[in-house]
């Protein structure tokens, strides 16, 4: 239903400004702003019967490449193996002082 309203809502400003160029008034100034806000009201119309449209998934058509790109197969070179890596016990800390300390003796 929300398709059909923002088709029709983007169709009325149209017919606004054919009216416009009907009756001469394109050539003033206020014919002039009155078609470019006629022009705004309907292209938001119709942006929002796009994303309507594209949320249905009436334009996958648009998609050819992203429906290719998912059909072809994907090749992974990473080879995986079930061996756990060796654990090692008695580490000692690795101290951030480099320098070995001098014993008192």
């Amino acid at each position: 239903m929300m398709l059909v309203i923002s088709i029709v809502m983007g169709i009325v400003p149209l017919v606004g400004i054919a009216w416009t160029i009907v009756t001469g008034t394109v050539t003033t100034v206020d014919g002039l702003f009155m078609s470019l806000i006629l022009l705004s009201l309907s292209a938001v119309f119709f942006l929002n019967a796009f994303w309507e449209l594209r949320d249905r998934g009436a334009l996958a058509f648009l998609n050819k490449k992203k429906a290719a790109a998912e059909v072809t197969p994907k090749v992974t070179t990473k080879v995986t193996t079930n061996v756990a890596p060796k654990a090692t016990a008695n580490l000692t800390p690795v101290s951030k002082d480099a320098a070995p300390k001098e014993s008192e003796s």
